[in-house]
């Protein structure tokens, strides 16, 4: 399972939030290339950058920050956070983005998503399955994940699987930054051969037999060394970790031995 350490932008600066509040933001490091050489010493090689401004604008803003850490470590970046056009992921690319991940465009406007699949290919682009299960019922969340759309969870990652996709980031809204342990069991969920829909909250809207097969990356709550295991025996590919490290609940070290030992 790889280990994929975030690094989120507001200002050129590396921030995290709670839930993705605006106003929770807590600023950890003036310069995000430091940071992110401080995971390529411990032997990281992956890394989860969102473009937090380019979220709220709806286009790509710190590019820059991102060209900056893709020229000046070998770190393989998948880049978030606004994407909408064509012209979006041609600077995402340039800049030195190994993959870019694409959330409410593949609701809002489904069309450009899948040339986006068909143009740079399925390796290149990551589908963004950010739910919030307390408020949204497990619908998909857009637009900052300030809106619900109408689409379960399971069958909107079913649809873009037929169209190709192999990679996608799940985030549990609730859980994100709140240090309280990932979603174990929708992840479980997804993994499933079988997936069995949720009669009792209908909080996953699929028919009962589903085969799934993809690359999922977990993201979300992860709070403590102790979860990465259990998210790799589940059959997670990858784990986005965030706040867990800035706020020193999971260190570098462990990270490195895990990478290392796969323990």
């Amino acid at each position: 399972m790889r280990i994929i350490p975030a690094i989120d932008i507001i200002d050129g600066k590396c921030v995290r939030l709670t839930k993705g509040d605006y106003s929770t933001k807590r600023i950890y490091n003036e310069n995000p290339l430091e940071v992110a050489k401080e995971f390529e010493a411990a032997g990281i090689q992956y890394l989860h950058v969102v473009d937090l401004d380019g979220a709220k604008a709806s286009q790509i803003i710190n590019y820059k920050v991102l060209e900056q850490i893709a020229s000046k470590t070998t770190l393989k970046i998948d880049f978030g956070g606004g994407l909408k056009s064509d012209k979006d992921l041609e600077i995402a690319f340039n800049s030195g983005a190994n993959q870019v991940t694409g959330g409410s465009i593949a609701v809002k406007n489904p069309a450009v998503f899948e040339s986006w699949i068909a143009k740079f290919g399925a390796k290149k682009i990551i589908l963004g399955a950010d739910f919030y299960p307390d408020t949204f019922g497990g619908k998909i969340a857009i637009n900052g994940w300030q809106e619900e759309s109408s689409l379960a969870l399971l069958p909107f990652i079913n649809k873009y699987q037929e169209k190709g996709i192999q990679y996608v980031i799940c985030t549990d809204i609730s859980k994100d930054g709140m240090l309280q342990g990932p979603s174990f069991d929708i992840y479980k969920d997804i993994l499933s051969v079988r997936a069995q829909s949720r009669t009792n909250d209908n909080l996953l809207t699929v028919p009962k037999e589903e085969t799934i097969d993809l690359k999922l990356i977990a993201s979300g709550g992860i709070s403590t060394f102790n979860e990465l295991p259990k998210l790799a025996e589940i059959g997670c590919e990858g784990v986005i970790i965030g706040k867990a490290i800035y706020e020193n609940k999971i260190s570098l070290q462990q990270l490195q031995k895990f990478i290392v030992d796969g323990l």
